[in-house]
């Protein structure tokens, strides 16, 4: 599919610009600091012209010269990590993801992890600090990136929460309880129902709209 991007977030300290990329319509988000010019793209998951395209798109966002500080990555699976190598080698940006998927995503791109995450940590930058939220079962790994700014909470959730239920474990119950169990202690439990959910794939949602469905969710096992 041909590569779409616009601006979904226009906060009063940062932006927040999304491409869709791929035939797996992968999002890929940029959040750019308006004060520093700072920026953290979450998930090179494949056109680089599309990444660079949203580069150029938040040239004007800050009010100094932008630069990407951090390429963030929420899980290994190969979809989310196809223009990594070649962004890295492109900005020389340093990298980070959850510690458990570290070792997947040097299998799938040869690129070392500069930061490795854990939950209830801090992503920080100059002008932005995102939650770091450890959701097990998609992924080992999996890592959940959260914006907070005055009274609006963005939960960057990769394949781990989408509208409708959490992310694929494989047919596993095992994994399936974990992930459930996880999304639940650690995003409907630590945030308030107005705040917005970004997965990896498809349309934004809330953790109200999703919150009544969690029982159903347990129930169908899936």
């Amino acid at each position: 599919m041909s590569a779409t991007s616009s601006l979904i977030h226009d906060l009063p300290r940062h932006t927040v610009r999304r491409a869709v990329v791929s035939s797996m319509a992968n999002n890929i988000y940029l959040i750019t600091a308006k004060d520093t010019g700072a920026q953290v793209l979450i998930d090179a998951a494949d056109e680089l012209p599309a990444i660079n395209q949203l580069f150029e798109d938040a040239a004007e966002d800050a009010a100094i010269p932008t630069s990407l500080a951090m390429i963030a990555t929420t899980h290994q699976h190969w979809d989310h990590v196809r223009a990594l190598a070649a962004l890295v080698e492109q900005t020389g940006a340093p990298t980070a993801a959850g510690t458990e998927d570290v070792a997947g995503i040097i299998s799938e791109t040869g690129v070392a992890t500069s930061h490795a995450l854990a939950d209830g940590g801090t992503l920080t930058v100059d002008g932005v600090v995102l939650d770091t939220v450890h959701l097990r079962g998609h992924t080992p790994g999996s890592i959940a990136f959260v914006l907070q700014e005055a009274d609006t909470t963005l939960i960057f959730s990769g394949d781990s929460l989408f509208p409708g239920g959490v992310g694929n474990t494989g047919e596993s119950p095992k994994r399936f309880a974990r992930l459930l169990s996880d999304v639940q202690e650690r995003l409907f439990n630590r945030y308030a129902d107005d705040a917005v959910v970004l997965p990896g794939h498809g349309n934004a949602t809330t953790l109200g709209a999703e919150r009544p469905s969690l029982p159903q969710w347990r129930q169908r096992g899936w």
